[in-house]
């Protein structure tokens, strides 16, 4: 299972998504006291982009992933917008974009009925803040109704992205904006930014961030690993290795020697 874990970004589109389920009942099996609400490989930086950022105390645990988003949010206003984030997983991240910068709503989107039961009794009195049920590339909303979608490491499951593009571009208002990130192949770049180009997003800002994800997962193996062995039966330690990314795993390899790139992009409809 750990050879399966240690390929999964490599693995035919139409076996991520269920393998991603997977994923995510054995994390909801072993975290009883629902502490794990971020599940992404995070971002750091050596040039202050953060001296600013001043967390509550209960968030400094989750500094790094927390760090991803806001890179991705940072040229964004957030205040009294209406925004939808596709592939929200446990909700880390909703909640906190919303908690921090107060949209009038966040809606969380995720495939999984049992990921948006969590998110629903994981993320209470968050003000504005929701999860529902829905797919992709059919989002159940109306056209031009949303100011800004987020997606965060997610699109890379998905069976037909241009598909999924296309339907980002229906739901947001005039002039709003798509805030992506996500790991790419380098050999699918220009595959990946075609496809946005077609779809009709026209590029705000596009950077190839993959040393800023490989810095914080060295900053954040050693409590990776720690939360892993408080949590997983030591059989599985291996297999979680891979799939957080923890140094001298393959996925963390495969960031550190180029085999795959990450990528966040600020878009405009």
């Amino acid at each position: 299972m750990s050879k399966i874990v240690e390929k999964y970004a490599e693995l035919p589109r139409p076996l991520r998504k269920p393998l991603w389920r997977i994923w995510h009942r054995m994390i909801t099996s072993y975290d009883k006291e629902t502490s794990t609400v971020f599940m992404n490989y995070g971002y750091a930086s050596e040039n202050g982009e953060f001296d600013k950022v001043k967390l509550k105390s209960e968030d400094e645990a989750d500094k790094y992933s927390i760090q991803l988003y806001h890179h991705v949010a940072r040229h964004f206003d957030f205040a009294g917008k209406d925004v939808l984030e596709v592939g929200s997983g446990r909700g880390g991240g909703a909640s906190y974009l919303t908690r921090y910068f107060k949209p009038k709503s966040y809606t969380g989107l995720d495939i999984s009925s049992k990921t948006i039961d969590f998110c629903n009794s994981r993320h209470t009195n968050v003000e504005g803040l929701s999860f529902i049920k829905g797919h992709s590339q059919d989002l159940p909303f109306a056209d031009a109704t949303m100011d800004a979608v987020v997606n965060v490491e997610s699109a890379r499951c998905y069976g037909d992205i241009p598909k999924f593009f296309s339907e980002v571009y229906r739901v947001l208002k005039a002039d709003g904006k798509f805030l992506f990130a996500d790991m790419i192949k380098p050999e699918d770049v220009d595959i990946i930014n075609k496809q946005l180009e077609e779809a009709g997003f026209k590029v705000f800002e596009k950077k190839n961030i993959r040393q800023n994800v490989v810095r914080a997962l060295k900053l954040d193996s050693e409590y990776r690993k720690s939360h892993i062995h408080s949590k997983a039966p030591k059989m599985f330690h291996k297999m979680f290795y891979q799939f957080a990314g923890v140094e001298g795993s393959e996925r963390f390899d495969a960031f550190d020697k180029n085999r795959i790139d990450y990528w966040s992009y600020t878009l405009t409809k």
